[in-house]
């Protein structure tokens, strides 16, 4: 269940991320709202994750698919770059991802 709760929190970790964009300095009400909705949960399923996963994997993977999901929602939703170094880069951020769910031991 801890990994469930951490690609939960992942997940919510992108959604404060967009939200930052387009509650424009916490002047518009619904994305403030999602900000800070999001951000707290996202908070509160890494703490709930940290219980049973090791710190610094958990960390890392949701800092990873926070970045890594921020970047591509990037990409799509404000027509950011999407020159092939910066997809490159996307896809080791993912690799190291994959590689610490699968070397963890439980």
């Amino acid at each position: 269940m801890a990994w469930f709760f951490l690609f939960v929190a992942g997940a919510a970790e992108i959604i404060f991320a967009l939200s930052l964009k387009y509650n424009e300095g916490f002047t518009k009400l619904w994305p403030s709202i999602i900000t800070c909705i999001s951000g707290g949960a996202s908070f509160y399923l890494l703490m709930v994750s940290i219980k049973t996963l090791p710190l610094g994997t958990a960390y890392a993977v949701w800092t990873g698919i926070g970045a890594a999901g921020a970047a591509l929602a990037g990409m799509y939703l404000f027509k950011e770059s999407t020159d092939w170094l910066r997809l490159v880069s996307i896809t080791f951020v993912v690799a190291g991802i994959v590689g610490l769910k699968l070397t963890h031991v439980e």
